[in-house]
């Protein structure tokens, strides 16, 4: 925000004399540091950070108010005749709870009613052009002046009574900027008798915009509900003075003031002439005490601060406060919507009193560091598993597009129950239901920069859509694709195959996956880069729950081992190309379930060639066979590998000649 150290001046006479670098940090001690100065004509422009919740310190009023708490000093009374409650030349109906308080007048302008020279100069050096058109640029001034937007209808285009209303589905309203707005009910908007003719506390319509030749004004000063500002500004990205201000919550108390301001003004300004002023509504909101006690000041505070002081402090900032034994009962100030809790006055009482009055201390550390959870010792066991079988970890955004969520889609998770209603963008507007199509577009920025081959693993939350909203679970998801080899002229580059899927199966049988998951091509649709790439990878994704948990132990369970020798049998099979591996592995361990001493079974290599019959490939199958007490006998182990070539013989297999 920018602050006009004149003006500032003006509101805060104690400030004049004072150097701008003093007043720089009078502000950082306050909490509102000072990102810049800049010297304008014969003042300095100071631009000031200030956090959303202080929406009360917006303007040069509102600024200069906490200085004066910060320096326990007057600030400077406003001058301004309050205008009489006349007749209400147009009715106005407030039909919304959103709109509690509307102050309104007409007056006649003169023609040629332009804008002082001063004016535009103050206008200038807060960054707003002056329009030469003196409803307008008084309006403007005073928003920054004192924080409380108006607007100035031309009456003469207002078509019978006003009213404060939400809008109707389908209606339409084209603002000042010149767009036309397609309207909801959760829009609260100005109407006449023809329509909308504003977004209230927003921005004003463009058909009863002022204009030079405008000769009769009708003024607006309201209160609005910050939400419901908020909430129009978000959906019509619209961020206007105006949103910024009341929907960071405006003071209700000043709405009438502001009215009675800006007649005034233009009657200063070029003579305009008033009709009427009346007002619609209560400017009183209610207000809850707040209970301060000697142990919460204390809590914060980290040392005695006397309840006197603190009640001096928060009177000086416009609080009223009744003081008993070991309490303070405080009403904050109407323009503090930020003062809530015991602990919002305590921070106030610090914040004035000054920072640097804090003792610097460290907190005293009690108590044993606590265990790590088993969650997190899961998540982590997986994570160096797969870094030791080099793949590396990624961290992706938990939305997508729409695009995207579809490539995965299932039809019993439907995207419309994980869509955001108010996202950042597009790209950013569906809660992710797999987390496949993430990994995809980091690996396709990989191979976009060369690399050949890409090893990637994600474990975050996916979810899925419920009657009662996105359900989280988190998931576990493996990328490997590219192509081996060819870094020098002996290795042969190769893109993966098979390799690729048995690999995939094997890491997640070290983890301790038992049920059958088989590893698949990726999906590629037109937002992902690299697909040819892509199309020679393989993926696969599993839920966090299915990869059982191994319990932490400092000693290793130890197995004993057999001291008598294994025997490896090894099946060279005819298979079909469309026969996966895994469903040959369990068909072979389900017929050798009873025999104990089976150790391993395992594809060892697959052989292609066009010497082979058509549609079919060559497996080498490796069994292991290890007794605990004994010598295996040759007739025993053959027994055992015919009942595994029997079982590969049912899924279409046969012995390779």
């Amino acid at each position: 925000m920018l602050i006009d150290l004149k003006t500032l001046c003006e509101e805060l006479p104690a400030l004049k004399g004072r150097d701008v670098s003093e007043v720089r940090d009078l502000l950082a001690g306050l909490g509102f540091p000072v990102d810049g100065t800049e010297a304008v004509q014969d003042t300095w422009v100071l631009e000031v950070d200030i956090t959303a919740n202080r929406g009360d310190v917006q303007s040069q009023r509102g600024m200069a108010r906490d200085l004066a708490a910060r320096l326990d000093q007057e600030l400077a009374p406003i001058t301004v005749t309050a205008l009489k409650q006349g007749e209400a030349l147009r009715p106005i109906r407030l039909e919304a709870v959103a709109c509690s308080h509307y102050a309104t007048a007409i007056l006649d302008l003169p023609a040629g009613a332009g804008t002082p020279d001063e004016a535009k100069a103050f206008l200038a050096r807060m960054g707003a052009g002056a329009k030469d058109l003196a409803a307008v640029d008084a309006s403007n001034v005073l928003l920054h002046r004192y924080g409380h937007p108006t607007h100035a209808f031309d009456a003469d285009k207002v078509e019978g009574e006003l009213s404060v209303r939400w809008a109707q589905a389908g209606e339409k309203l084209v603002t000042l900027d010149g767009l036309t707005r397609e309207l909801t009910a959760q829009d609260l908007v100005i109407a006449d008798a023809a329509g909308p003719i504003a977004l209230a506390g927003v921005m004003g319509g463009d058909s009863t915009k002022v204009t030079a030749e405008t000769r009769t004004v009708l003024l607006e000063s309201a209160w609005f509900d910050p939400r419901v500002v908020r909430a129009m500004a978000r959906r019509h990205g619209l961020h206007t003075d105006a949103s910024h201000r009341f929907g960071r919550g405006a003071d209700p108390v000043m709405a009438g003031v502001a009215r009675d301001l800006l007649a005034q003004t233009l009657q200063q300004w070029a003579g305009a002439t008033l009709r009427s002023a009346w007002t619609v509504g209560d400017a009183r909101l209610p207000q809850k005490s707040i209970a301060l006690t000697r142990e919460v000041l204390q809590r914060i505070a980290g040392e005695e601060i006397l309840l006197a002081d603190a009640s001096a402090i928060l009177r000086r900032l416009g609080c009223r406060v009744e003081g008993t034994p070991g309490l303070l009962t405080v009403m904050a100030p109407t323009w503090r919507h930020d003062l809530a809790i015991p602990e919002d006055l305590a921070e106030e009482v610090l914040r004035l009193r000054g920072y640097d009055r804090i003792p610097s201390t460290l907190p005293p550390m009690q108590g044993e560091p606590l265990a790590l959870s088993a969650d997190y010792r899961h998540r982590r066991r997986i994570s160096r598993r797969l870094a030791q079988a080099g793949f590396h970890q990624c961290v992706t955004l938990g939305f997508v597009a729409p695009d995207m969520d579809a490539a995965v889609a299932d039809p019993e998770n439907p995207s419309s129950g994980r869509t955001l209603v108010n996202p950042l963008g597009r790209e950013y507007s569906v809660m992710r239901s797999s987390l496949i199509p993430s990994l995809l577009e980091v690996a396709g920025r990989n191979f976009a920069q060369g690399m050949r081959e890409v090893r990637l693993f994600e474990i975050a939350p996916t979810y899925r859509s419920t009657p009662k909203g996105p359900e989280e679970s988190p998931s576990l998801a493996i990328f490997w694709g590219g192509a081996r080899g060819g870094e020098d002229p002996l290795s042969r580059q190769s893109p993966l195959d098979l390799e690729g899927q048995l690999f995939l199966h094997g890491v997640l049988r070290d983890l301790g996956v038992r049920k059958e998951v088989h590893a698949r091509r990726p999906p590629v649709w037109n937002g992902v880069a690299e697909a040819e790439a892509l199309s020679r990878s393989w993926c696969v994704e599993v839920p966090l729950a299915e990869i059982p948990v191994e319990p932490e132990r400092v000693i290793q369970a130890f197995a004993a081992f057999s001291r008598f020798p294994a025997m490896e049998r090894d099946l060279s099979l005819l298979v079909d190309l469309d026969l996966g591996y895994g469903s040959l592995e369990a068909a072979v361990r389900a017929a050798l379930a009873g025999v104990g001493e089976l150790r391993d079974v395992r594809c060892v290599d697959v052989f292609r060639h066009k010497s082979l019959p058509e549609g079919r490939q060559a497996w080498l199958l490796r069994l292991k066979f290890q007794a605990d007490d004994r010598t295996l006998r040759g007739e025993e182990v053959d027994g055992w590998v015919q009942r595994a070539l029997d079982a590969a013989t049912g899924l279409g297999a046969a012995l390779r000649a």
